[in-house]
């Protein structure tokens, strides 16, 4: 009985390797940690957000109490973007390896006082960028 049982454990963990070497994992995990450059000290709710390098949203993510967002990804290399309204966004690109963890620090500076807000004259990049998306539409539709 005994040695039936031990049997059928045996030829049971077999089969589940086999699956898992037929099977390779094809995803890692990314965590984020994110933190005030000046104390090191963990910044809450900060928006992580995980971008393909085309700029697709794959996912976004918020940091927790110890400043940490995780998320599983497929096998690939991808844009994490962090940011937070008290501070200057940081922006990193990371490869996600199958069965790894990459682990992103991002340590978010205070943003300046030079630093334009809305309703200020001078543009910020956000105000380039839309300008110069719209500018590619109204090429696009030949205006």
């Amino acid at each position: 009985m005994i040695g039936t049982l031990a049997g059928i454990v045996s030829i049971g963990g077999a089969v589940v390797s086999l699956v898992q070497f037929a099977h390779p994992a094809t995803t890692g995990d990314l965590v984020a940690v994110v933190q005030a450059a000046s104390s090191h000290g963990a910044v809450t709710n900060a928006t992580v957000e995980v971008l393909t390098p085309q700029n697709a949203l794959v996912a976004t993510l918020t940091s927790d109490a110890s400043g940490r967002a995780t998320q599983a990804l497929k096998e690939g290399v991808y844009v994490v973007r962090v940011s937070h309204p008290k501070y200057a966004a940081d922006e990193r690109r990371v490869q996600v390896l199958p069965r790894q963890t990459v682990e992103v620090r991002a340590n978010l500076r205070a943003e300046s006082s030079s630093t334009t807000r809305v309703g200020s004259s001078s543009p910020t990049n956000l105000d380039r960028a839309v300008d110069k998306g719209v500018g590619a539409v109204l090429k696009a539709l030949r205006f």
